[in-house]
């Protein structure tokens, strides 16, 4: 059993981010890859229960919003890869597609659509 990396020096009892979802917020993707390669949680639910693929679609699409820039998928797509459950729900009931139309990001709409409809039933 592979042993998870030591937690970055950011890390204390009144942070509520894991190291996975502090990647995610940084869209740290080598840090990322690293701690699911080390065992962690592809879909970790934060105190809110947003999973890793949650977290990413809002740190996406928020970043396009704020910085008014095109949106991107990398950390999305990244984690869909490596398995996310796209239709996992967070405490309030939404999906990360929920979230997607929220914020009108329309990339990660289009990319969490034709994921979901490439799954078998």
């Amino acid at each position: 059993m592979t042993t998870l990396p030591p937690e970055p020096s950011w890390t204390t009892p009144d942070t509520p981010l894991t190291p996975a979802h502090h990647a995610v917020e940084m869209e740290d993707l080598p840090r990322l890859r690293e701690l699911l390669d080390a065992g962690a949680d592809v879909d970790d639910p934060n105190a809110q229960g947003m999973t890793l693929l949650h977290h990413a679609v809002d740190v996406e699409g928020d970043g396009a919003l704020q910085g008014n820039r095109p949106a991107h998928v990398d950390v999305t797509a990244f984690l869909l890869l490596r398995g996310a459950n796209p239709e996992a729900k967070d405490d309030g009931g939404a999906t990360p597609l929920d979230l997607a139309r929220e914020y009108g990001h329309w990339l990660a709409v289009e990319l969490l659509m034709a994921w979901q409809a490439r799954r078998p039933d």
